[in-house]
C-alpha cells in the first residue's frame, strides 16, 4: 500500500476514465476512486458499497426519498481503535439510511467520502472533486 494523502484526493477533477466493478456490473468509477482503493488498500470500500447499492436496504431507502435513487454520500470515518463506520445519507444533515461497523480497517486516512450519482444507466462512484 502506497501513502495516501487528502491533498492527493483533491487533485483529482473528473476525466473520462471509468472502471466497472467486477461483480456489481451497474457500478461504475472514476480514476479518483481507483486511486483510493489502490493507494488506500481499499478495494473492500468499493466492494461494500456495490453491495448496498444492490440490498433491499438501498432499494426501501430509495422509494421512500427520491434524492438518493440520484445521488447520495457515503462515507467512511476511521476511529482511533483503528474500526470505522460507513455511511449512506442522501444530504449531509440527514441521517444514514445506511450504517455499516466495520470492526478493522488499515485505511491510511481518517475518513474518505464517495458520492454514488446515477446517469441513468450507472452508478458512478466518484470523489467530491471530481463532481
Amino acid at each position: 500500500m502506497d501513502e495516501l494523502s487528502e491533498s492527493d484526493l483533491r487533485r483529482f477533477t473528473g476525466g473520462d476514465v471509468r472502471y466497472r466493478h467486477a461483480f456489481n456490473r451497474a457500478v461504475i468509477y472514476t480514476e479518483g476512486v481507483q486511486f483510493v482503493a489502490e493507494r488506500g488498500g481499499a478495494y473492500w470500500l468499493i466492494d461494500e458499497i456495490a453491495i448496498h447499492l444492490d440490498s433491499s436496504a438501498f432499494r426501501k431507502a430509495a422509494a421512500r426519498d427520491d434524492r438518493i435513487g440520484l445521488i447520495h454520500f457515503w462515507k467512511l470515518a476511521v476511529n482511533a481503535d483503528r474500526s470505522a463506520e460507513l455511511t449512506a445519507r442522501a444530504d449531509s444533515p440527514d441521517e444514514p439510511f445506511i450504517r455499516e461497523q466495520i470492526p478493522f480497517t488499515d485505511f491510511p486516512l481518517d475518513e474518505a467520502d464517495i458520492w454514488a450519482a446515477h446517469d441513468t444507466e450507472n452508478w458512478v462512484l466518484l470523489l467530491p472533486s471530481e463532481y
